[in-house]
Formats: structure tokens, C-alpha cells, sequence
């Protein structure tokens, strides 16, 4: 189990640009993966990157390819969110979750079923 500590929401104008960091603490040694999700007011939790600890490949949902960039410092135990170009349908509140289930198919991370710990989510709203 790891405790997982979101930063970095706040307010943007369209087009603007924001970093989340999210900070791990715990048994990170075996940790496999690390996502963000969000979640807009009346929706469900959506998928928006995943990243894997130990090589950095990376799996982007596909409206956010081209404008948001995932990442991590393995020796901060720290993952980041670099969101560039926002949208008013961006606005949500994103969540940090981590994973250290393995699947063979990527496509498994992009669900919220291998994740076992989560943030507490950091408010990201997109407005003029």
C-alpha cells in the first residue's frame, strides 16, 4: 500500500497550461504503474495516463495525446501530469492511482480495476 498526495490543480483560461504532481509514499520498491484519472461533475472516473515504474513507457487516452505528457522521477517517488492547450473539457478533478498488477495487455491500465491505492483527487477547472 502506498499514500498518494495530489498538487498542482487550480484555475486556467482555455489554452492554457498546468502541472500535477503527485507524491508516493510507502511500498513503492515493487510498484509497477502509476495513472492519472478524472472524474467531471456527474461523470465517471475516466482514464488519462498510465505510466510504468520501471521503464517510463507510457499509454495516453486518445484526447489528450498531443497536449498532455505523463512522467515520473523514480528517486522522488513522484509522478507528474503536464497538461498543455486546456480545454473547458478538461474540467475535472483528477486523481493519482498506482498498480502493482501485471497484465500482459496495456489495455488493462487504462480501466480502474488494477489500481489499488488513490489520491484524493485535485480540482482542475478550465475557464475564461
Amino acid at each position: 500500500q502506498v499514500q498518494l498526495v495530489e498538487s498542482g490543480g487550480g484555475t486556467v483560461q482555455p489554452g492554457g497550461s498546468l502541472r500535477l504532481s503527485c507524491a508516493a509514499s510507502g511500498r513503492t520498491s515493487t510498484l509497477y504503474g502509476m495513472a492519472w484519472f478524472r472524474q467531471a461533475p456527474g461523470q465517471e472516473r475516466d482514464f488519462v495516463a498510465h505510466i510504468r515504474w520501471t521503464d517510463g513507457s507510457t499509454t495516453l487516452e486518445d484526447s489528450v495525446k498531443g497536449r498532455f505528457t505523463i512522467s515520473r522521477d523514480n528517486a522522488k517517488n513522484e509522478v507528474y501530469l503536464q497538461m498543455n492547450s486546456l480545454k473547458p473539457e478538461d474540467t475535472a478533478v483528477y486523481y493519482c492511482a498506482a498498480t502493482w498488477r501485471y497484465y500482459s495487455n496495456s489495455y488493462y491500465y487504462t480501466k480502474q480495476i488494477p489500481y489499488d491505492d488513490w489520491g484524493q483527487g485535485t480540482q482542475v477547472t478550465v475557464s475564461s
